[in-house]
């Protein structure tokens, strides 16, 4: 059976969800229990690095135990929503553990988002409380947290990992460690973010069985055990380096999370020497910055075994580049927040892990490739990915409208990923259907941009497109049109956007102004005629002096 419906929030049907427990993929056990197993079987063997900081598996249980006794002490309840927004630093998965214990739902934010992301996830989850840093690389998120709560009061309190302020400071909560196994595993554990095409993220309700399936299976496939040591360096709340393995999954093996605060190659070889780290996860463009820099000479990479590359489009030449320039196995990653992950495997050949994106996790992972018509198209030819499963969501959190669009009525989800299938099962991403930028690893809706464009009084119409980019696979590109020349300046448009609250990594990367946006016969905006302008991606990127203007 499943829990109680919890509102908003769309279960799977009885019949799935009973085939789905009875196959052994719930197995009615929750997302902590696999920390709780680890402070039992080894409790003192290495958890989390975080600097000169270790936590070792019995001492994050506890931490983990008592701010959970301190969260409940405030109000926290379980279904509550909490906000999560910290960088990668060891309290990230003392809090979040301590969610899970309580049975309250974490809003996974990222550490890039700003007020207006933050403000729209709290009015519309409902946050009841949340748990920030002071301060993330000089921005000061108590302020922000200020101007949201004066729009959302019923966001009551507010936990602060270093100077408090008014606010309750994290040590203060670490009470007496609160007992219990946790909650019932088909509750709803949390709320991820997407990287949808329309406005700001929608919330992806996960439950405890589902989410573990993912992770205990990614763990096994990715070969995890007491000895991984894995390097944490994309942002710790991206589904990739939470589940896919990521730390969840490394923390059910019994192994080692060593957190990475910058993503740059000397700082993190640094880290791999010194820790031995066995695996990482990167997008491309990261991959590319560590492929390039001269650092690598400086440092002892030997215990690398395995890097994936996952969120983005792989170039084969770099898939090529990665084994021959560290000496390890490359695992294309490929998949999504709101389900299904494929992975390449090691029994594959060269022609399938790196020209592949890999095959789903399950045999019950349901692939369904399909025309513009939702007509199943040939095997081998390429389709819009529409999947559903025993990970897969059946729908987004307080969505019905876009639910409609974005679920076909028998479930299957619409990824917005164009694919061909091999016959091996292995999949190939040819593009994507939906209208975003895939900048690096991170989504930016290009509806959402343009809205904040259009809202600007200099401009008359916009459009945002991706345009190529060497190491970030693509960067944006916004085309506008003024009500009068020179009105608005780059410069001035990007201001303007920062003034709206939004995350830096969704001000365009450039700005044309042109005197009218191409059209269809129907009358949309021609993206297409405006991409077309741009070089293709194996030229080089851009010149630092065409986006300079405008860059965050």
């Amino acid at each position: 059976m499943n829990a109680a419906p919890l509102d908003g929030c769309v279960a799977w049907p009885d019949e799935f969800a009973a085939r789905y427990r009875e196959r052994g993929y719930w197995i009615g056990e929750n997302l902590y229990a696999g920390l709780a197993r680890g402070a039992r079987e080894h409790p003192e063997r290495t958890a989390v690095i975080c600097g000169e900081r270790r936590w070792s598996y019995a001492q994050l249980d506890r931490d983990a135990r008592r701010f959970a006794a301190g969260l409940r002490r405030i109000g926290v309840a379980p279904r509550d929503r909490v906000l999560l927004q910290l960088p990668n630093i060891g309290e990230y998965y003392v809090a979040c553990h301590a969610l899970f214990l309580l049975g309250a739902l974490p809003v996974f934010a990222l550490p890039a988002h700003r007020r207006a992301e933050i403000g729209y996830f709290v009015g519309h989850a409902d946050v009841r409380a949340c748990v920030i840093a002071d301060r993330d690389g000089g921005f000061d998120c108590r302020a922000m947290i200020r101007e949201v709560r004066a729009e959302h009061p019923g966001l009551r309190e507010v936990v602060v990992i270093g100077e408090a302020e008014e606010f309750h400071a994290f040590h203060a909560l670490l009470d007496e460690p609160l007992q219990g196994d946790g909650p019932d595993a088909a509750e709803f554990a949390f709320l991820q973010l997407s990287g949808g095409s329309t406005g700001v993220p929608k919330l992806i309700p996960r439950t405890h069985d589902d989410y573990l399936y993912s992770v205990r299976e990614s763990a096994r496939i990715c070969g995890l055990d007491g000895e991984t040591v894995y390097l944490c360096v994309l942002p710790a709340a991206h589904n990739f380096p939470m589940s896919s393995p990521g730390a969840l999954g490394v923390f059910h093996a019994g192994g080692c999370v060593v957190l990475a605060r910058q993503g740059d190659a000397e700082s993190c070889f640094a880290l791999i020497q010194r820790e031995r780290v066995t695996l990482a996860a990167l997008v491309p463009a990261l991959a590319l910055a560590w492929l390039e820099s001269r650092a690598r000479a400086r440092y002892d990479l030997g215990s690398l075994r395995c890097i994936q590359i996952g969120g983005a489009h792989l170039a084969g030449d770099v898939a090529r580049r990665v084994p021959a320039v560290f000496g390890c196995r490359l695992q294309q990653v490929f998949g999504m927040a709101e389900g299904l992950v494929n992975y390449t495997r090691d029994e594959d050949g060269e022609e399938f892990a790196l020209g592949t994106q890999g095959r789903p996790i399950s045999d019950d992972d349901e692939i369904r490739i399909v025309d513009d018509d939702d007509v199943v198209v040939a095997p081998g030819e390429i389709g819009h990915l529409l999947t559903r499963g025993p990970y897969t969501i059946r729908g987004y959190y307080r969505a019905d409208a876009h639910n409609a669009r974005a679920f076909t009525a028998d479930g299957f989800y619409r990824t917005g990923d164009r694919v061909r299938r091999l016959a091996s099962g292995h999949l190939i991403v040819e593009g994507r259907a939906k209208d975003q930028v895939n900048r690096g690893g991170e989504k930016i809706a290009a509806e959402e941009i343009e809205g904040y464009l259009l809202a600007h009084p200099a401009v008359f119409d916009a459009a945002l497109v991706a345009m190529p980019d060497r190491f970030l696979g693509e960067k944006s590109c916004a085309f506008v049109t003024l009500r009068e020349p020179a009105q608005a300046t780059p410069r001035e448009l990007a201001q303007f956007l920062r003034e709206r609250g939004i995350a830096a990594y969704k001000i365009p990367d450039r700005v044309e102004f042109l005197a009218e946006l191409p059209r269809t016969a129907v009358g949309k905006i021609d993206k297409k005629a405006l991409r077309a302008r741009f070089a293709p991606p194996a030229v080089a990127s851009f010149p630092e002096s065409a986006t300079a203007e405008v860059s965050p």
